[in-house]
């Protein structure tokens, strides 16, 4: 939701534009209403004269919105209010006291259409020649209202009005003079901008000449014009309607190039968006400087990069970055640095993007996160393979300490239960030649609970580590596995030769699981065990006849196979349906395991 300030400086802006063209329209209006008829300009032309203050306040309401400052969208505010027709004259020609104000600033708007020129694109005034000109318009603009105030007369030449109140002297040719003078001076100011602004134009770069392809020639045009209009006025012959339509429209066109400048140096920024695309895989060097020489359309971008080791800055070839840049030049550089002030690399620019910081700004931090990025991306990356390792470690470690225990169990407390065992025997034979028959019965019901012991512990010891999957590997440890399953199964192993230990372990174990789920969960009648070796990895296939509807997380024991699969970089897919059976793959590379 819009916050309310922002919603009181939206309505405040619109009500001011809305007043401006409110303004205009009603002078426009009135003049054109209060001028006799035979005097009347055509149609045609007082509806472009018209539409002229209604184009800088469209503007205006643009520039407000995406333009560098506030000064530009009030510099065309500024225009609508002073674009008085001469027309007006006959609607304030009785006002003595408001009608030498109104002619001492009737080409105020020109002014400062001039103005808005020269802050085009940054928003401000930015160097020496721009404030010259700007303070010789200005100073031009407070003689020619001083002249006006003091010598202006009614007349043709100016009005059909009452008397000035101001004038000190009545002096003709004076008058006309410094009013000449004065719209000289301001045709002359006109094309001495237009001209430098179509020489930068001209010897620009790519970058200069995007963000101002419009203004050259609506300046040209409009100063062209200017200058014939001044002519004309000095010689005392009208400019034709010609001349006057083609200057109204390159009037118009100024604000329009404006906005259309500041909107493509916005699209710039935009851009700068699609090198976050970048930064999602960290900085490589060399397609990070292409990249970024497509964004700016500069193809003058170099990106040069810290190097700690070295203490300096290169490029992604190694080449070292050439003396610093002349800060005359055409090329600047921008330096880009870790929050914490580290150094992370220098960009050389196109100079005159330097008047675009959120351009330049948006382009370090996006350098800043690639970089960062990259960094993060790497620490992960370690962290994970040095998790895998841990994982794959914790795996081993387990199948040692079951071979071991397995080991053990047979050449310990196994070896001594089977001697047990035979001198049990020996003494329940000695004990029916001595005829003690209630002897006799108490060995053998030791001998019999003996040989069950040694029965379990065989089979504790087969499920900690079969040893004929130690012997002869999965071909014949999955059979013997399957054929200990309470549901009959369908046994298919193809492992061409031995696999890694880890491999061997983590597959049979797997099956072992998946065939304990079939006969506690399934309810089906048949199984299928499947064990083929492709290209260097292991797919292990366990499908059952039964309700189906298992998952990862049924608790099923789905989730230790799935973490035990993971940690040798195995994946695991489970398929389902209802009332359709279960059937689980599982794929291990040995490649890996075998080179480690």
């Amino acid at each position: 939701m819009m916050a309310p300030g922002r919603k009181r400086r939206i309505a405040l802006r619109t009500a001011v534009i809305v007043a401006a063209v409110a303004l205009s329209l009603t002078m426009e209006i009135s003049g054109f209403l209060a001028t006799p008829e035979a005097e009347r300009d055509e149609i045609s032309y007082t509806t472009l004269h018209a539409a002229v203050p209604l184009v800088f306040a469209a503007c205006a309401g643009v520039a407000w919105r995406i333009g560098p400052t506030r000064i530009p969208s009030r510099l065309m505010i500024a225009v609508v209010v002073l674009w008085i027709p001469q027309s007006i004259y006959h609607v304030i020609g009785d006002l003595g006291w408001l009608w030498p104000i109104v002619r001492g600033v009737d080409l105020g708007w020109a002014v400062v259409t001039g103005v808005l020129v020269l802050i085009y694109p940054r928003g401000w005034l930015h160097g020496g020649f721009e404030r010259w000109i700007a303070a010789i318009a200005l100073v031009a603009s407070l003689v020619n209202l001083v002249t006006v105030l003091l010598f202006g007369t009614p007349g043709p030449e100016t009005c059909d009005c009452v008397p000035n109140p101001y004038q000190v002297a009545e002096i003709p040719m004076l008058f006309s003079t410094l009013d000449i003078a004065y719209r000289v001076i301001g045709g002359l100011l006109a094309l001495l901008i237009a001209g430098r602004l179509l020489v930068q134009w001209v010897r620009g770069s790519v970058p200069a000449r995007t963000v101002a392809f419009l203004m050259p020639l609506a300046l040209l045009a409009w100063a062209t014009t200017l200058a014939a209009q001044a002519a004309s006025y000095a010689a005392q012959s009208t400019s034709g309607e010609v001349l006057e339509t083609i200057s109204l429209i390159a009037i118009a066109s100024v604000p329009v190039s404006f906005v259309a400048g500041i909107s493509h140096t916005r699209n710039m920024r935009a851009r700068v968006a699609d090198l976050m695309r970048i930064t999602r895989e960290g900085a490589d060097r060399g397609l990070w400087a292409e990249s970024l020489a497509r964004t700016l359309r500069d193809a003058s971008v170099r990106v040069y990069w810290w190097d700690e080791e070295r203490g300096g800055y290169f490029d992604a070839a190694g080449v070292p970055i050439g003396p610093h840049v002349d800060p005359r030049g055409s090329q600047s550089i921008l330096p880009v640095a870790s929050p914490l002030g580290v150094p992370i690399a220098l960009i050389r620019h196109d100079r005159v993007l330097t008047d675009n910081m959120r351009l330049l700004d948006g382009v370090s931090s996006a350098l800043r996160l690639s970089v960062d990025n990259g960094r993060l991306r790497s620490e992960i990356e370690r962290t994970l393979e040095q998790v895998r390792q841990s994982r794959q470690r914790i795996v081993e470690a387990g199948v040692d300490a079951r071979r071991r225990i397995e080991r053990d169990l047979h050449d310990g407390a196994q070896q001594r239960l089977v001697s047990l065992g035979m001198s049990l025997r020996l003494a329940a034979d000695r004990a029916g030649e001595l005829g003690d028959p209630e002897l006799l019965t108490d060995l053998e019901a030791a001998i019999d609970d003996l040989t069950k012991g040694l029965r379990e512990l065989r089979e504790l010891a087969h499920g900690i580590h079969p040893s004929l999957l130690s012997a002869g590997g999965l071909a014949l440890a999955v059979p013997e596995l399957a054929g200990r399953c309470p549901v009959p199964v369908a046994v298919d192993v193809q492992a061409e030769g031995r696999l890694p230990e880890i491999i061997e372990s983590t597959a049979y174990f797997a099956i072992a699981e998946l065939l304990a789920n079939v006969a506690k969960h399934s309810g089906g009648t048949r199984a299928w065990v499947r064990a083929h070796l492709h290209d260097h990895e292991l797919e292990l296939v366990v499908r059952d006849n039964g309700v189906g509807g298992a998952s990862l997380d049924g608790g099923s024991g789905m989730l230790g196979i799935d973490d035990r699969i993971d940690a040798v970089g195995g994946r695991l897919e489970l398929e389902s349906p209802l009332g359709a059976g279960t059937t689980v793959t599982i794929r291990i590379p040995t490649a890996a395991a075998a080179g480690e």
